[in-house]
This record gives C-alpha cells, sequence and structure tokens, in this order.
C-alpha cells in the first residue's frame, strides 16, 4: 500500500499516459492520444518541481493544443483522400474488358464472361444478344452479376 504513495507524481502522470495510449490502440481518431500527449506534458511539469495546480493546468493546455493542432495534422496524414475514390474488389471491374464464355442473351436467361481467370454470369446492358469469344466492356456489378455491353 506504501508504493503507491511513493511514487512520484512525474510516474504517476507517466502510466496515465501509457494508459491513454494503450486505450487509442482500440479506438480510432486520435482523440484519446491528445489525453497522453496532456499526460506527458504534466508529467514533465511535475518532474521540475512544480506543484499538482501548474500539473493540471499544463494537462488541460497540452491536451487542448493537441485537439487543435496535432489532431487535425495526424487525420490528415492517415486518413487523407488520395484512396478514397480508389475502386477495390468487384468495383474494381467495372470498366475493365472480359471474353464471353457463354453466349449473352437476357430473354433467356444466359450469359457468362471471363475476366481474370474468374467466371462472372453477365447481362447485355443494351439487351442484345453477344455470342462466345466477344469482348465486352463491364459497366456495372450487381452482386454477381456483371451488366456488359
Amino acid at each position: 500500500m506504501d508504493i503507491i504513495f511513493d511514487l512520484s507524481f512525474w510516474v504517476l502522470w507517466l502510466i496515465v499516459a501509457l494508459v491513454f495510449i494503450i486505450l487509442e490502440i482500440f479506438t480510432a481518431g486520435f482523440a484519446v492520444a491528445c489525453f497522453s500527449i496532456g499526460a506527458v506534458a504534466a508529467a514533465i511539469v511535475a518532474g521540475v518541481g512544480l506543484g499538482i495546480a501548474w500539473q493540471l493546468v499544463a494537462f488541460s493546455v497540452f491536451t487542448f493544443l493537441a485537439f487543435l493542432i496535432v489532431r487535425p495534422l495526424v487525420i490528415k496524414h492517415f486518413y487523407n483522400s488520395k484512396g478514397a475514390g480508389r475502386k477495390s474488389n468487384a468495383e474494381a471491374l467495372v470498366g475493365r474488358q472480359a471474353r464471353v464464355t457463354e453466349t449473352i442473351n437476357n430473354a433467356a436467361g444466359t450469359g457468362r464472361v471471363a475476366v481474370d481467370g474468374d467466371d462472372w454470369k453477365a447481362i447485355s446492358k443494351r439487351g442484345l444478344v453477344i455470342p462466345v469469344g466477344q469482348n465486352v466492356t463491364i459497366q456495372s456489378i450487381d452482386s454477381i452479376i456483371l451488366t456488359v455491353d
């Protein structure tokens, strides 16, 4: 029990900072880490021998500054919009070329195309009958059915 009371305030602030960093791992948005920055600042203030009031002021000010300055920079860096328009998975097929492997006939309910070695059910965008061997362009995807033209 005496160990808790023997710890210096700067050590307690570092423990608080560590707890906030661990919590940040389980959250998104770099919000909890801002509190960690404030706790590190309070630990520094405690380390130079200033009282609890100054420690709380340092914690508050540096947490506020972290939310105001550091958090937007981190979010901008990690959540940039460069990849926002990037298509992935099946969406990446739109605009690609495919080869008809089974005659596409919407009325008969037939039609398959191959793209990258995968065979997909396909329908014609304009309702045309498209023969086997024809190259088509994938216009859209709905679940597991490609619309081609």
